[in-house]
């Protein structure tokens, strides 16, 4: 299980580094500044997370294996629906997409809370 995660931490920071070489070099021009604002958020926040993911992938060698892994989803299907509802607001200007982003917000916080408690119980 630490192998999975670490490797979609990996990719994921792949993919947010090169989101953001692709808001700052290539859509820069092409959407509002507002929405390059909303898409440099979700690189961001993908990121970060991608970095959670890597923790998450020590924490499951660490301590309690279950409330770990249970984060590490978490921090994958935030990141879908955070980032990616993002990412695709700011293309295509759909602001319903919006209404998707808090979602993916509560399953972060959802996930760190579960790494703390698998510290905890570790």
């Amino acid at each position: 299980m630490d192998r999975l995660f670490f490797a979609l931490g990996s990719f994921s920071a792949f993919l947010a580094v090169a989101a953001g070489a692709f808001g700052a070099h290539t859509i820069r021009d092409r959407v509002s500044p507002d929405l390059l604002g909303v898409f440099e958020t979700a690189a961001r926040y993908q990121f970060l997370h991608a970095l959670g993911l890597l923790a998450v992938a020590w924490a499951t060698t660490r301590y309690a294996p279950g409330l770990a892994a249970a984060a590490g989803w978490l921090f994958v299907a935030g990141t879908l629906l955070f980032s990616g509802s993002l990412y695709l607001l700011s293309l295509t200007g759909l602001r319903w997409l919006g209404a998707i982003t808090p979602f993916g917000g509560a399953m972060f916080l959802l996930g760190w809370i579960l790494l703390g408690v698998a510290a905890l119980r570790g």
